[in-house]
């Protein structure tokens, strides 16, 4: 028999806000958190504007030596983490740590590190690269350190599917509890790819909004008006539990994971499959996973990029497999607000759903001002509304053609 799994902890770093209650206060206000870049010079840039998070002090949550030894990426990804860890009211030693994991993932990894030691190494030679340019850097280091942070022993894995990466870590952290890998996993993801070479290698792709003038306005999703999508950083991170487990020790369900879907386009590296074909078929395989009906569904977190592409196909794709009930079900889009927090957006869209299952208010989609006739569905434009959800889906779809779609249900026993 399948365990049940459930969402206990939930931690999030963000544009918009740090912690729970200020994260969700501000999606329900309907916030901006895009700005005109601060961390380095971008006159050059064709594009000047991304959602940085204004507030994260390393030393706040971490050593400051330790934080030292890692990127930026990592020092959210702890952070994020721990808060989930408190959120949950996980007393670690009162656990078994073998039984306790992480999943965490990115899409890019450490980045700022990469760019700084190259630097290094052709202006001032190889031997001046730091020792722990290679430590700092790869993608893994994330988990590694969660583990080695909170004694966390049991599975440890990192996943990398572009702007899908934490949607799929907590896909996989269901799944091994679902299968009785673990009793615990701590999963979710983290990006902090805002330096000069990621900002030059979107608006090289031409997939960046180039609103320079009107940066609160610059991610749109569905609207005609959308021109690209937003660079965001920050992290997400999510304390999954068996139901066993988490009742044992009188833990706070916020919902339960019911499924998970896992597709590849199969087509093109940068642009969605037609139609949004691999886009239909994760959330179809989700449905299918969790065993509920279209119908079912109440809530739709979309992936929602304001690309032309994604936010289009994605449209078809919810018409095609929802039928006429693609008109009836709320959608909203976390990024219009967020912006796109890349491997960290599926887990803080995410935590948007479970709160808006436990709370009962969906949070608008932001600058839809001027409908698109080939976007012609309910997406919550401009201000929250009030709404008993039962059972929500969030989206993510990354380049690679890489798709994952999340099913959440409230908890009831």
């Amino acid at each position: 028999m399948k365990n049940r799994v459930v969402a206990t902890g939930l931690g999030m770093i963000t544009p918009i806000g740090t912690g729970k209650e200020v994260f969700w206060a501000a999606l329900l206000a309907g916030k901006s958190g895009v700005r005109r870049i601060t961390r380095f010079d971008v006159s050059e840039f064709t594009t000047q504007i991304a959602a940085e998070v204004p507030d994260f002090e390393p030393s706040d949550y971490l050593d400051k030596k330790e934080a030292k030894r890692m990127d930026r990426f990592t020092q959210l990804a702890v952070a994020g983490s721990g808060m989930a860890i408190a959120d949950a009211g996980v007393d670690l030693d009162q656990i078994d740590r073998e039984r306790a994991g992480v999943v965490f993932s990115s899409g890019i990894g450490g980045l700022e590190t990469l760019e700084s030691q190259f630097k290094v190494m052709y202006e001032k030679g190889v031997n001046k690269v730091s020792p722990f340019f290679i430590p700092m850097m790869i993608t893994n280091m994330a988990a590694g350190h969660i583990s080695i942070a909170y004694g966390l022993k049991g599975i440890n894995s990192t996943l990398v599917a572009a702007c899908a990466s934490s949607t799929h870590a907590i896909g996989e952290a269901y799944k091994a509890l679902q299968r009785g890998d673990a009793d615990l996993v701590v999963t979710g993801g983290s990006e902090a790819a805002i330096v000069p070479s990621g900002l030059a290698g979107f608006c090289s792709l031409k997939a960046l909004s180039t609103r320079n003038d009107a940066p609160e306005k610059a991610s749109r999703p569905f609207d005609r008006d959308r021109d690209g999508f937003v660079m965001g950083e920050g992290a997400g991170a999510v304390v999954l539990e068996t139901l066993e487990h988490a009742k044992k020790r009188g833990a706070h369900i916020y919902g339960e994971v019911i499924g998970y879907g896992n597709t590849a386009d199969a087509y093109h590296i940068t642009q969605p499959a037609p139609e949004g074909d691999g886009n239909y078929r994760s959330m179809r395989a989700a449905l299918a996973d969790a065993g509920i009906r279209p119908e079912e569904v109440g809530y739709i977190n979309a992936h929602g990029t304001s690309t032309a592409y994604n936010d289009k196909f994605e449209t078809i794709a919810i018409k095609r497999l929802f039928g006429d009930h693609a008109y009836r079900v709320p959608i909203s889009s976390t990024k219009s607000m967020t912006g796109h927090l890349l491997g960290a957006a599926g887990c803080v869209e995410f935590i948007a759903s479970v709160l808006t299952l436990e709370r009962g208010m969906i949070h608008p989609t932001i600058n839809y001002e001027y409908p698109d006739p080939e976007c012609d569905l309910d997406y919550v434009p401009n201000a929250a509304r009030k709404a008993d959800v039962n059972i929500a889906i969030s989206n993510s779809f990354g380049f690679g053609g890489q798709n994952g779609t999340l099913v959440i249900k409230k908890y009831a026993e």
